[in-house]
């Protein structure tokens, strides 16, 4: 499981729909989504959570792309499967876990130590707690 601790800075909503800005640690992340946790609002502090699933990993990108979440991360450990392996991820101070296919991960060449972007899209992110 992924959760990454982050302060809420921006709120813009439109009739129901809402796209929230975070700043966790030194990186902003964006979500979006259409209903918000009661005692959300600029200057919370949240928990937000991804599915490892939903963790893209990109290694010597360069160029643009629509993911709103480009975090730079390293690798700290990779569990190897026969089709998927777990990567994790050391990002905004907060360890996160990409499941990747292990052809992914041969053909990327990836090791412990690398440094990669975890990828995430803003419709991927939730708000599982708002800390008091």
């Amino acid at each position: 499981m992924s959760i990454l601790n982050a302060e809420v800075i921006k709120i813009q909503s439109v009739d129901s729909l809402n796209i929230i800005t975070f700043k966790s640690d030194e990186s902003e992340l964006s979500m979006m989504g259409l209903e918000l946790l009661e005692g959300v609002c600029v200057g919370s502090k949240v928990s937000l959570f991804v599915k490892p699933m939903s963790v893209a990993l990109a290694k010597d990108f360069s160029g643009m792309i629509s993911y709103t979440n480009q975090l730079s991360s390293k690798i700290k450990s990779i569990e190897k499967g026969k089709l998927l392996s777990s990567v994790k991820l050391l990002a905004c101070g907060n360890m996160i876990e990409s499941i990747i296919t292990t052809s992914s991960l041969k053909n990327m060449k990836l090791s412990v130590g690398d440094e990669v972007v975890c990828l995430i899209k803003a419709n991927e992110l939730s708000i599982i707690e708002v800390i008091k």
